[in-house]
């Protein structure tokens, strides 16, 4: 049996030379690619999130994966209707999420493996979203790299794409490179699984579920018909010329400046090419000359237009033409802008963008350094509403709901809060002024430990304020340490994250360089032991997974079953067990009282 890598590597290599893909179906039978599957969403907190039913990742094992592949031998297996539930956007509306059921998103896992490993060569290089290696900082950079000189930015964002993708669009694009029929009809029945409401099935005619595993890649190869557009139609259009004419106000002040400068006149000379240095070099409305660039992330695209604010307009509603009558989607006309790149300011990702301009800002060499470049800010949008959720009444105040959490958990839980927007951030030039959040952050911290000990914001200062050095300085933060029974102390501070903007800052969240000792991850090798962890026992072997190791910790209680012992020693959240452990455990004979999972 070929190993999951093999496989994948052999459906990368078909999809990097175009050919089309046979016998994907076939694929699916292999026990490989759901281990691989099992080892990536085993982590996952939602994998313990009960969908339509009460299975979750809880009681994985190998006679799963079996039964799994035995119903889609024979063409048996039928998706589960998704759990839909709510979350609030930033608008306070309100975005539907789907919650499949395990067996589900393990199936949808190995689907997406499939697809990604074929597809995603073929993916445009103006994609960021959703792709291996790729993220909001690729996109970004990719922005400042491209867009010196833009004159106008075309902000896009499509109404509702997830909801609204049609099922025969997405199921065209995959008939055109995937020969295989059972494939097909496998997705067509993951479209039309429909979802549950309060209890109450719905179908569904459109759209893909948010909250599925699979989702996101499926919405990329609609989406990529778009970048196609883009690459193919209007880009070739609006790009012309090799270089904008000289501008001949600044060539007359340039050949005066010498002139005066060869008469031994140098007080004119300089005088002369300061003028100079207050107009463009280069005729800013060249007819003869256009530039179209474009990035996407998911359903948020930009485009930048070095041309006229009527071409841009143009390209819009092409867009909008395209985008409804090939793809059946919309451009939200709300978000959907029109924005001067000068004077004006885009939002993308959550940034500002615009073009910088000073006259007066000169390199070593005595040139204008950043004139025409890509300047990405920090909006004050959203520096008020992240520090407005540590405020009240314009004061920075303590969080009430944290009191009861120990000073480790309270610290490294506000340092979390403030390193991650600073890290998203690292980008924009004003990156210092987020200063005031680190300082209406660290307030809120010393009041809520304040209230929690019932004393002065004084006394918390001395007693835990410190000093520390790390590689871009010495700092002053507030600091816990744990001590534990022979073992290294716990530590967790507040503070010590430079703002220093740096564009070219690697922003790596992939954790899959660390080391790795084996083909397969740990929880995978423990499974394929086939060995129970407590008794020794080799029959009917399964998982047992929890949510967080804190549910075993069960402070204050000095005698805990043995099950919670080797789980809190190995500091792992699974356990391999037998079916006959399993029971005891989830029904509380094992030593000791039941865990909530």
């Amino acid at each position: 049996m070929r190993t999951a890598e093999t496989v994948l590597n052999i459906i990368r290599e078909r999809g990097y030379k175009g050919l089309p893909l046979e016998g994907v179906y076939r694929l699916l039978y292999n026990p490989e690619l759901y281990l691989r599957a099992y080892a990536k969403l085993s982590s996952n907190a939602g994998a313990m999130t009960p969908g339509a039913t009460t299975e979750t990742v809880d009681g994985m094992s190998l006679e799963k994966i079996d039964t799994l592949i035995e119903a889609l031998r024979y063409e048996r297996y039928r998706w589960t209707p998704v759990r839909r539930t709510y979350i609030p956007k930033k608008n306070h509306k309100r975005r539907p999420l789907g919650l499949p059921t395990w067996s589900d998103k393990l199936l949808q896992e190995v689907i997406r493996l499939i697809l990604e490993a074929y597809y995603d060569p073929q993916f445009s290089d103006h994609s960021h979203g959703f792709r291996p290696k790729r993220g909001c900082h690729t996109a970004l950079r990719d922005v400042t790299q491209k867009g010196r000189g833009t004159k106008w930015f075309i902000e896009g964002d499509i109404s509702a794409c997830f909801d609204r993708i049609d099922h025969t669009v997405l199921l065209n694009i995959l008939r055109e490179k995937i020969h295989d029929n059972r494939f097909i009809r496998l997705i067509d029945g993951l479209l039309g699984a429909g979802y549950l409401e309060n209890w109450k099935y719905n179908a569904t005619y459109s759209g893909v579920p948010q909250g599925g595993v699979v989702s996101p890649i499926l919405s990329n190869l609609v989406l990529d018909r778009l970048d196609q557009f883009v690459e193919r139609e209007l880009t070739p259009v609006y790009t012309r010329g090799k270089r904008r004419r000289t501008n001949p106000p600044y060539v007359a002040l340039t050949f005066a400046a010498s002139d005066a400068r060869k008469q031994g006149n140098l007080e004119e000379a300089r005088r002369l090419s300061r003028e100079a240095q207050k107009i463009p070099s280069r005729a800013p409305h060249d007819p003869n000359f256009r530039r179209l660039w474009y990035t996407r992330y998911a359903d948020d695209f930009l485009l930048g237009l070095v041309g006229t604010k009527a071409e841009a307009v143009e390209i819009k509603q092409k867009l909008a033409a395209f985008l409804r009558t090939q793809l059946k989607l919309e451009l939200s006309d709300e978000k959907t802008l029109v924005t001067h790149a000068r004077d004006e300011k885009a939002r993308f990702l959550g940034y500002e963008i615009h073009i910088l301009h000073a006259d007066d800002k000169h390199d070593h060499r005595g040139q204008r350094c950043i004139n025409g470049s890509v300047g990405l800010r920090v909006p004050a949008s959203v520096k008020n509403a992240r520090c407005a959720k540590y405020m009240r009444k314009g004061k920075p105040i303590h969080l009430a709901q944290r009191i009861n959490d120990d000073v480790y958990s309270i610290m490294s839980q506000y340092q979390a809060e403030y390193r991650g927007v600073v890290q998203y951030y690292r980008m924009a030039y004003n990156l210092h002024s987020l200063g005031k959040l680190r300082r209406v952050t660290e307030l809120s911290l010393v009041k809520t430990l304040a209230n929690k000990f019932k004393t002065s914001c004084q006394r918390i200062y001395r007693r835990y304020s410190t000093t520390i050095t790390i590689k871009e300085g010495t700092y002053k933060v507030l600091q816990v340490k744990v001590n534990r029974d022979s073992k290294k102390p716990l530590k967790a501070h507040f503070g010590a994250i430079p703002l220093h903007w740096n564009k070219w800052v690697a922003l790596d969240d992939d954790v899959s360089h660390s080391r790795i000792w084996s083909n397969r991850s740990e929880v995978v090798e423990r499974l394929l032991a086939q060995k129970c962890e407590l008794c020794g026992s080799t029959d009917k072997i399964e998982v047992h997974h929890i949510r967080k190791l804190a549910d075993v910790a069960q402070k204050g209680k000095s005698e805990r079953p043995d099950w919670m012992k080797k789980m809190t020693a190995r500091r792992r959240k699974t356990l391999v067990v037998c079916l006959e452990c399993h029971h005891k455990i989830q029904y509380g004979r094992y030593d000791g009282k039941a865990l909530s999972c």
